[in-house]
């Protein structure tokens, strides 16, 4: 009986385990798309849209401020934060308080106080983000016309022109077009392939960059590929090789589908599907 007890009680763990982790294998995937979502969302509230509603209750500030009512109490409180040192001294805080400039920038920072508790530390403040969103969007529409392309040709020949820019700003901006541009993704590797490597009977996939050395073409008369190993689970790095053509086999993958195969170790693969029924039995299972 004890026995049993035993071994009733590692089924049920074992059964709790397999539920556990089969449930977290269906949360995962959601709520790390989810968190990426919110930490991307907090950055650009933090990093870029705050100083968007900061501006944007500025403006407003300086355009609706001549509708706003103030006490002199109000000012005077106002200029004693700006001016500590007139506390001690009546009739230069008098002087000022005639000042109608006083009065005007009075009424700008109670309306930015008013306007910041909405705007920058209430709801109003997706305002920014939304505004960040349509700006970069405006943005790409205009640097893909004609005038736009030629404008920031012109731009990036500045930067270039800066002696300490110029050497980092070339190798950023060819990492970013990479990424965030599918043509430049099909103009830098042409197709996927698979290549004996690092040695044969170790088949290795890789990407299409090129049409291998042309002297080595010309002496010996070979079609030849440069081809570009990645390292997992970074393929922004490994290795070039030049092989010739026959040597590689091109495989029926995208671009997108390639660097998922890499960055995860070949556990996501397109139309993945068990291929040990497909391997030759060996002579133990023959028999």
């Amino acid at each position: 009986m004890p026995e049993k007890a035993l071994v009733e009680n590692m089924s049920v763990t074992r059964h709790f385990k397999g539920y556990f982790l089969h449930g977290l294998a269906v949360l995962l995937p959601s709520i790390l798309t989810i968190w990426l979502f919110v930490w991307a969302y907090t950055f650009v509230q933090e990093k870029i849209s705050v100083y968007i509603n900061r501006g944007l209750v500025r403006i407003i500030a300086l355009v609706g401020q001549e509708g706003v009512e103030i006490s002199e109490q109000q000012v005077k409180t106002y200029l004693l934060n700006i001016k500590p040192e007139l506390s001690d001294n009546e009739d230069e805080l008098e002087i000022h308080l005639r000042r109608p400039e006083i009065w005007r920038r009075a009424r700008i920072e109670q309306l930015e106080q008013t306007l910041a508790k909405t705007w920058i530390n209430g709801p109003g403040s997706i305002a920014g983000f939304l505004i960040a969103l349509v700006a970069v969007c405006v943005l790409g529409a205009l640097l893909a016309s004609y005038v736009g392309k030629r404008l920031w040709r012109s731009i990036e020949t500045f930067i270039l022109n800066i002696p300490l820019l110029r050497k980092v700003f070339p190798y950023v901006k060819q990492l970013t077009d990479f990424l965030l541009t599918p043509d430049e993704q099909k103009r830098m590797f042409s197709r996927v392939v698979a290549v004996e490597y690092p040695r044969k009977g170790i088949w290795s996939l890789g990407f299409v960059t090129g049409s291998g050395f042309e002297n080595v073409v010309n002496l010996i008369k070979r079609e030849f590929l440069t081809v570009f190993i990645p390292t997992s689970p970074t393929p922004f790095t490994g290795f070039v090789i030049t092989v010739p053509k026959k040597h590689t086999i091109d495989l029926d993958m995208t671009i997108e589908e390639a660097f998922r195969f890499v960055i995860s170790g070949g556990v996501i693969a397109p139309g993945s599907k068990p291929t040990t029924a497909a391997l030759p039995k060996n002579s133990a299972e023959e028999r």
